[in-house]
């Protein structure tokens, strides 16, 4: 096995610079050869490429910033990478790294991808390098719960068991998202004198006892797993190596993750190629952070930006009016999609006064089509069940006919032939939800345009359609997500009075 420390960049410094010039040079015979290859047919599992998806594939750059559509075959176009690696540029393939977020994302790219490569999600991949130094440690789920329920009845003995979790809840979160950016007692002192609060003052104290615990047991939560592994490489080298890094879903990207695959590239000299859509960065509340796909070229440098602009799951004006929604935020990067499919009116509005189950079911019964169900959360379904309607396991169940349901978030990277989606009310539990997200904004980058999230979110939502989305609106206190597209797209919209 191959291992490059940090001090080979030192070493061979005037070379490296000599090299950037020489592939100044090369870049412009690749163009030439990017135009010609481009041209020819390339073929995926009997699915014919697109140019962009084949100048994607073909690009052999230190960073490779694809943007990826809706729909726009991002995954094929990760398959049709490793494959090119391996069978033209005869890459090793155990030199090629790929990461997807999802064990489900994971065993996905697996069952697609015919070679021997690493494949792993980032807890995984963090495992594999801190096992690489036979670190003896214990991983525990929920130790911090424990301590934070401990710390509470010990300090309250008659705490309601509502106060208790909200609390609990609060805490937690925060401590998970401080530990998520790979911050330390320094920034915990710095938060706590800034911003004069005594709910920060107590996290503070948690927090250090909870610190205290996992090292005096040689714990290690699943914050640590990734923070452990960018210190060992950092204290004592990689010990394996990599000659390109895959990345899926890189919208997702939180500041943790990306230290590790910076601390890795930057060990092994390797080149990164990441795919993802800013379009759909939705797990903020989780510490992914949008500035690093919208500001690639800082954290990475160099970089080739191409985007895959055909979409093959939506109708042309579907992504009209997502587009031209999503596009009200100008921080996001502007991709002029495209389409080969119509649907002149595929967004239905259907309003409701008060009870909205009885609206779903008529939606249920009276179109034979295949449907979706999507809320903003878990509460959107919950409220609607009665003797008719029912769930179970993500599912939905009216007249003995089974149908999907899933929350937005749980639904990004799915797709049906149609989507419905509920509870579209301009209130806290609406969308957008009006959810206060407390003190993790202390930890979060500040939102540049209002409920900017909460417009990818719906984004999203309305983009998981191949034919028509369903809106439910209430009739008396609409969602102002719903008020917009009908002011700016309505000519794609239709009303049904049912």
């Amino acid at each position: 096995m191959r291992y490059i420390d940090n001090n080979y960049y030192l070493n061979n410094k005037s070379n490296i610079v000599n090299n950037i010039f020489l592939r100044k040079r090369i870049n412009k015979n690749n163009s030439d050869y990017l135009k010609e290859r481009v041209k020819k047919d390339y073929v995926i599992n009997d699915i014919h490429l697109d140019i962009n998806q084949k100048e994607a594939i073909y690009t052999d750059e230190v960073n490779t910033l694809v943007l990826a559509g809706a729909g726009s075959g991002k995954t094929l176009t990760i398959v049709g990478k490793i494959k090119y690696l391996v069978e033209e540029l005869q890459i090793n393939p155990k030199e090629i790294l790929c990461i997807s977020f999802t064990n489900d994302s994971v065993n996905s790219l697996k069952d697609k991808i015919d070679y021997d490569i690493d494949i792993y999600t980032f807890h995984k991949l963090a495992l594999e390098v801190i096992g690489d130094y036979k670190k003896n440690i214990v991983i525990v789920n929920n130790y911090l719960e424990y301590i934070v329920n401990e710390i509470f009845l010990s300090i309250v003995s008659n705490i309601s068991t509502g106060d208790l979790n909200y609390f609990s809840n609060t805490i937690v979160s925060f401590i998970n998202l401080f530990k998520n950016n790979n911050y330390n007692i320094d920034n915990m002192n710095k938060i706590v004198k800034k911003n004069h609060n005594k709910m920060l003052e107590l996290i503070k104290k948690i927090y250090v006892i909870y610190e205290d615990e996992l090292h005096s047991t040689n714990y290690v939560d699943f914050n640590d797993i990734i923070n452990l592994s960018i210190k060992l490489i950092e204290d004592y080298g990689l010990k394996r190596y990599y000659k390109y890094i895959i990345i899926d879903e890189y919208q997702d990207i939180s500041l943790n993750r990306y230290k590790l695959i910076k601390t890795i590239k930057d060990s092994c000299n390797t080149k990164l190629f990441v795919v993802g859509d800013d379009y759909q960065s939705i797990y903020r509340f989780a510490g992914s952070n949008m500035n690093m796909i919208v500001n690639f070229k800082k954290y990475f440098g160099y970089t080739k930006t191409i985007k895959i602009v055909n979409t093959y799951r939506n109708s042309y004006e579907l992504i009209k009016v997502a587009s031209k929604f999503i596009m009200k935020n100008k921080y996001q990067i502007k991709k002029d999609l495209m389409s080969s499919k119509h649907n002149y009116k595929p967004i239905k509005i259907i309003y409701y006064k008060k009870n909205e189950s009885v609206k779903l079911k008529k939606i249920l019964s009276d179109f034979n089509e295949k449907m979706m169900i999507l809320g903003r959360n878990n509460f959107n379904i919950t409220n609607l069940l009665d003797e008719d309607l029912i769930s179970s396991e993500d599912k939905i169940i009216y007249k003995n006919k089974e149908y999907v349901f899933k929350t937005i978030h749980k639904s990004k990277g799915l797709e049906a032939d149609n989507v419905v989606i509920l509870y579209l009310s301009n209130n806290y539990y609406g969308f957008p939800n009006k959810k206060n997200e407390d003190l993790n904004s202390l930890l979060l980058p500040k939102e540049k345009y209002l409920y900017e999230e909460e417009r990818r979110l719906f984004y999203v939502a309305l983009t998981r359609t191949k034919n028509n989305v369903y809106l439910l609106v209430d009739k008396d206190n609409p969602s102002i997500f719903v008020k917009e597209i009908i002011r700016n797209s309505k000519k794609y919209i239709e009303v049904l009075d049912l």
